[in-house]
Formats: C-alpha cells, structure tokens, sequence
C-alpha cells in the first residue's frame, strides 16, 4: 500500500480521502534534516504554506510520485527539482476563489458603512448614529482591476447589487470583459471614474505600486479603494497620505507589503481605513476545499490516473518528459518573447511546428508556447495545466499548424501573434546540445540566443545608427552584452536584437524612437 506524508495541518477531510489508498502519517512538527531522513519510505507528500519543500527533500524522496500544496501558490516547493525527478506537483487554484472574492466585498461593504468603528464604538457603550453616515455601492462605479477567476466572482455579485462596472486587464479581450459584464478601460480612466477599485492582480515588476500618489491624485474625493490581492501593489505610505488628507474616501486592506504588519501609517489614519490580516482565504469552507482538491488529486495520481491542477507537467514520466523538455523550454521562451512583442492583450496566437519537431507530440508545445504568452499576466498561477483554459477564458484564438520541409535548421518553431501593439511573429531553434537560438523576428533573419533582458528595433539600415543607439544606451548606463542586425535588402528595413546586462529604464524606448531611422523599438523581459 502506497505511503502519504501530510507534514502541515490540513482539514481531516483530506485525511479520510488519502485513507482509502494509502496509509497516511501526520506529522507536523519536523524539521527539514528530519524530513530529508524520512521522505524517501513515502510515496506521496501533502503540505501547505509551512513546509518548504527544497531540492535535498525532493532528492532524497526517492519513491515519491506527487507533492501536493493545499493552497494556491507553490512558491515553497523547488518545482524545478521535482520535474527534473519526474514528481508531480500539484495545487488548489480555485480552492479559495469565492472566499477571497467574499472578503473583498465585505471589505467594500463594511468600509461604505463603517462597520468595524460603528461595532466598536457601540460596545463602548456610545451611541453616535451622525459620526457613522454610510454611503450606497447601489449604481456606484467599481473599478475592477484583474479579470481572473476571482475578479470575475466580484464582478458578478457586484452587478447583482447593481453596480456599473469597469475593469483594467492588458491581458484580457474587450469582449470576454463584455461577457462578464465589464467595460474594459486603462488605468486612467478606471482611476478618474470610479468610485470603488478593487485590486485582483498578482504582483510583479510591472504592478508593483501600481497605485501609487500619481494615480492616487487622480481619483475622485469619493473613491475607495479595496486590495485583497497582494502586499506591495499598493504604495502604502501614498495611500496613508491621500485618505488622510482626504483625496479619497478610504481604503480596505487585507495584504500588506510586509508581513505580519510591523509599525505603518496606515494604522494611523483611523475610521476611514480597515485593516484585517490576511484573511482573504481564512473560511472553514476554503480550508476544507483545498485540502480535498490536494487530496482527491493525490489519490488519483497513485491510483495511477493524472491530476487535474499539476504546476508541472501532468501525466508524462521521466523519459518523456527528459525527451520534450528542450522543445518545451523553446515553446515557453518563445511565448513570453511573442507575447511581450504583440502587447498584453493576444487575441490571436499561431504556432507552426517545422522541420523534425513536427514529428513531435504538439499539444505540449502548445500548452508551454501558452504558458509563456500568459507569463506576464500571470506569473506562477499559468501552469501547463491550465494555460489553455487561462488562454480561452482571455479569448485568445489558437492556430496549429505543422510544416515537415526542412528549413535552416532541422527543427524549429514559429510563433505570431497579434495584440494590442500589433502583429509580431519570432521562429526559434534548438542547437547541437540543447541551446536556444531565435532565428527569425518579424521575417527578419538573426542568430542571437536569448537573454533575461532584450531589446528589439526596427530601423532602416544606414550607416551610423548602430553607433547612436549604442551611445544612447550608455548615457542611460545601459551595457550591451550582444547585438545583431537581421535584414533582407541592403539599405532596406531592418531589425536589430540587443541582448542587455541591464533592465531599460523607464522613458528609454521613446529616447529610442527619437534617432533617426529607428521606427519601432520593444524591450523584453525572459
């Protein structure tokens, strides 16, 4: 009989299920050199946010065919390390959807009616009906940032109290915001029109303080504002100022740049803010519901049937997976390159297999080609599981195509896509030993292997311009690590690829555009 180890508390339901096919051991207490000593007798590991689950575990668990997170995130699991030896790691993405999106509409609520104050003011033994006037949200504009599952779940309640919606999501198409009852705007817009913005965003490079005193200065005295989401979306000490000095109405926040809440402004400011610990997923139903999902997909994984919400790639042993992995890295790389080229909204995604990979099984070359699209949206909650149903949701139209004739190389892959900044297609290739080459960008030819931080220019070649954009790139600190020219015809349009030691700075690509004979230019991030 299979052997589960359950190292965090989890909710005795998820107990009783691994119990009908596996002897399952509860022990919450060890320490990593103790889990490292027993892990190989198991088959199975559940957890949740208190192990942290490194390579020397994963090596050592040598019989182990699942690692199981009973929460949303998988950050405290070397993911990595578990591919390379074949284990699949699996999560419960939706396990506490309706409880976040509850608790940022009571957050809502509760700072339109001022009911933490009003509760405490009434066991004081106080009266004071005048100091606690509410406002409606009846046929009030929320502002909803992030059209994912839960932002979708506040959507709907939030039209069935009768609000008009907005809602700001690069990543989203203009008519699968209509579908959920959204007008899609920019950020803009969404901050000088309404009078609720509730953030359902992860955070990353390009959201942090996404609200900051720039947009705060924008809002409406009315506005307030409501992040159940992530710490460090919000620039906190701006937000402290702005409600203090009644820019806006107020702000209720359950996430926090810093965790657990060390001293901040934020607590001085009263009434019109609320704070609550990190609640947002602390429901007896939510708890219950990630430790069976993390369950029923343990059990079916050593059952030998494939989990629904793998991180990783579900339902491919070793060999194959030792097999795609290569192809699969080219497909992703490619996805987060096309992707960032086109602009976040992809409405339409390409791919066309060449060569010797149009022998190769597709599907997981789509899905990673998916994966790495939705990359910039989505950070870790794409997976290869539910990249194509993220993508679906986002309304993004897929086109597979295979083209057997050898080309340049024996193998390669061609991406386009088209978004908001345009139609941009990259085609990449595999070398001798496993090493990436992009090999085409936009019909241009090149041979640069990619690099964490890229920039891309379409020019006109002429004598000269290799030496401004070069100069112009050290004014601003930026090193070039490698560049390269792809054109057709002498003195014709061309593309230039530099691989960057730095990040561009903000401002850089309109400086960029300014010298002459450089039309377009794109930074990308990998």
């Amino acid at each position: 009989m299979s052997k589960v180890l359950v190292s965090d508390p989890i909710d005795q339901a998820g107990i009783d299920i691994l119990s009908q096919v596996a002897t399952v051991d509860v022990k919450t207490t060890l320490k990593p050199d103790e889990l490292v000593n027993i892990i190989g007798e198991y088959d199975a590991l559940m957890i949740r946010s208190g192990t942290r689950v490194t390579k020397e575990i994963i090596e050592a668990g040598t019989n182990l065919k699942i690692i199981g997170r009973a929460g949303v995130g998988v950050d405290n699991v070397d993911v990595p390390a578990a591919t390379r030896q074949g284990i699949v790691v699996v999560n419960s993405p939706e396990g506490n959807t309706i409880a976040a999106a509850e608790h940022a509409l009571a957050m809502m609520l509760s700072l339109s009616r001022h009911i933490p104050d009003a509760n405490a003011s009434v066991k004081r033994g106080e009266w004071d009906r005048k100091t606690f006037v509410g406002a409606e949200v009846y046929k009030k504009t929320l502002g909803i940032v992030g059209l994912g599952k839960i932002g979708s779940h506040v959507a709907a309640v939030a039209r069935a109290m009768g609000m008009k919606l907005l809602a700001y999501d690069p990543f989203i198409s203009t008519e699968r915001a209509e579908q959920i009852g959204c007008q899609l705007v920019d950020m803009d817009v969404l901050a000088q029109q309404a009078d609720y913005i509730t953030l359902h965003i992860p955070k990353t490079p390009e959201t942090t303080h996404l609200i900051n005193a720039e947009l705060l200065a924008k809002m409406k005295p009315t506005t307030r504002i409501i992040n159940c989401a992530r710490g460090g979306i919000i620039d906190e000490a701006a937000l402290a100022s702005a409600v203090k000095e009644g820019k806006i109405a107020g702000a209720a926040l359950d996430v926090f740049e810093s965790e657990p809440l060390a001293e901040s402004t934020l607590r001085e400011v009263g009434k019109d803010i609320i704070l609550t610990p990190h609640l947002g997923a602390s429901t007896t139903e939510a708890q219950v519901n990630v430790a069976i999902d993390v369950a029923e997909q343990i059990r079916d994984v050593l059952l030998g049937l494939p989990a629904r919400s793998a991180v990783n790639i579900p339902g491919l042993g070793p060999d194959v997976l030792e097999e795609l992995k290569p192809y699969m890295q080219l497909a992703e790389t490619l996805g987060r390159l096309v992707g960032q080229l086109a602009g976040g909204r992809v409405e339409l995604l390409n791919i066309r297999l060449q060569g010797e990979i149009a022998t190769n099984k597709s599907q997981p070359l789509v899905v990673a080609a998916l994966k790495g699209l939705l990359h910039q949206a989505l950070r870790e909650r794409v997976n290869y599981v539910n990249a194509s149903i993220e993508a679906k949701e986002r309304g993004i139209r897929v086109i597979e195509t295979r083209d057997a004739a050898v080309r340049d190389y024996a193998g390669s892959l061609h991406l386009e896509a088209t978004g908001n900044l345009g139609t941009h297609s990259v085609t990449g290739a595999l070398l001798g030993d496993g090493e990436i080459r992009l090999t085409n960008m936009d019909g241009f030819p090149i041979n640069v292997p990619p690099s964490q931080h890229m920039l891309f220019t379409l020019h006109r070649d002429m004598p000269g311009i290799i030496g401004k954009l070069g100069s112009l790139l050290g004014s601003f600190n930026v090193n070039i690590a490698s560049m390269q020219v792809g054109r057709k015809i002498v003195r014709g349009d061309a593309v230039m690829a530099l691989s960057l030691d730095d990040p561009l700075p903000d401002g850089i690509l309109s400086e960029i555009t300014k010298v002459p004979g450089i039309r377009d230019a794109y930074t990308v991030n990998l």
